[in-house]
């Protein structure tokens, strides 16, 4: 018996461990072998035209910001277009897009609501871009990203670039600085694996890959998931720029949190399972790495903490049980003062942050297995704004050197 429960909290031991500090390793080791050279700098007439795809519902406190801030970007006037579509908005969002004349600017309206990916779908066929670029109706995007990321397709076998997300908010309450920590260290890893060329999943705020690799979405997977997963496949590389930054107000709210994490982890174990013909050899090993291991990140703590509790009589596992308490005091401690949203430091923030994340993504998995399916979502509204101090603009109203939407002439308008 106590030989069972060695051998479970070493396995825990060595499950979380891998996962985090393992994983990470080995990319470093397998990295170390490949120079990747510095993308060329192209001038106007080298680059390529670029479809920036919007689906957007409800977004009437964020379009009109991101409209400007988009067709203010640093890049050629003649090879950038944004296409919006409205997923059925209830509020005043359609009449902002109405408004916009810029003939860059196109609008796709769907009366009835049918979801992210089957609006990015209709969008996608629209698009006259050589490349298209994803992002989010509440995410600010600097001017010069776009400029970053289409360099990199000078290479030929470049599928796919992504950015990297950062929070906007500077207050330290539990649930910013936890996703901050958070973002940090999927930086590191998204780094790590842009050195082999394959990037795991994608940031769905701001990623930019090949029309000709665009696949018909599925309704009720992620978009940033599966794209990537096709373009893999098809044997192209897939990228991670991390100066090519999206800004997002983060929740502060743990429940919204929650359940942001537990639809994006049920999204991706429904997405890889359906799609698991698609994964093979390194990026096989990468997904079991990083996503399936992680998503299931409460097993090996139930075994760790279990397994202490029967051999406490051993002064080894007596303190890693010690450890362990404490660990979850701090957690727990955490959770009360995000609910009062008062500010902490991380000694309390990252504990919180680590079990809601690792609940929230067990809690997914086991939604999705037990047939919870996520086509249609609503986003929190706590999390959406623009960003103080930035190009961005209130709705309707110009950022500096940014033109405002205008409201008097009609933007081209696509039947649904």
């Amino acid at each position: 018996m106590m030989a069972a429960c060695e051998m479970a909290f070493w396995a825990g031991v060595l499950w979380l461990g891998y996962v985090y500090l393992g994983y990470p390793a080995l990319l470093w080791i397998l990295g170390a072998f490949r120079v990747r050279r510095e993308p060329p700098a192209l001038g106007d007439d080298d680059l390529p035209i670029v479809s920036v795809l919007v689906s957007a519902r409800n977004e009437q406190n964020d379009i009109g910001w991101k409209i400007a801030e988009t067709l203010g970007w640093n890049y050629p006037a003649a090879k950038l277009e944004m296409i919006v579509a409205s997923d059925a908005s209830e509020d005043g969002t359609d009449e902002i897009l109405q408004g916009v004349s810029d003939p860059r600017f196109r609008f796709l309206k769907l009366e009835t609501r049918q979801g992210k990916n089957e609006a990015l779908n209709r969008l996608a066929t629209l698009a006259r871009g050589d490349l298209l670029f994803f992002t989010d109706a509440n995410s600010h995007i600097e001017p010069d990203c776009l400029r970053r990321m289409v360099r990199h397709f000078a290479g030929a076998r470049v599928g796919c670039v992504t950015g990297s997300e950062r929070t906007i908010r500077s207050d330290e309450v539990a649930m910013v600085t936890g996703t901050r920590a958070f973002l940090e260290y999927e930086s590191l890893v998204n780094m790590l694996e842009s050195r082999l060329g394959s990037v795991l999943v994608c940031d769905g705020s701001i990623f930019c890959m090949r029309r000709s690799l665009f696949s018909t979405l599925e309704p009720d997977l992620a978009n940033d998931l599966e794209l990537p997963l096709h373009v893999g496949a098809a044997g192209y590389e897939i990228l991670f720029d991390p100066e090519a930054v999206s800004w997002e107000k983060a929740t502060s709210v743990p429940r919204e949190e929650f359940r942001r994490k537990k639809r994006i982890c049920g999204q991706g174990s429904v997405g890889l399972w359906r799609m698991r013909r698609h994964v093979s050899g390194l990026r096989a090993w990468q997904f079991l790495s990083r996503k399936i291991l992680r998503w299931l990140g409460v097993v090996p703590l139930a075994l760790i903490l279990l397994s202490s509790v029967a051999l406490v009589r051993i002064p080894l596992y007596a303190i890693a049980l010690a450890l362990q308490l404490a660990f979850y005091g701090l957690a727990l401690t955490g959770w009360r003062l995000a609910t009062t949203r008062a500010e902490v430091n991380r000694l309390v923030t990252l504990p919180f942050y680590f079990m809601t994340v690792n609940v929230a993504a067990f809690a997914g998995v086991c939604a999705a297995i037990g047939g919870k399916r996520f086509s249609v979502w609503d986003s929190p509204t706590q999390s959406r704004g623009q960003k103080p101090d930035h190009r961005a603009c209130a709705s309707g109203t110009a950022a500096p050197g940014i033109p405002a939407p205008s409201t008097e002439l009609r933007a081209r308008k696509y039947p649904s």
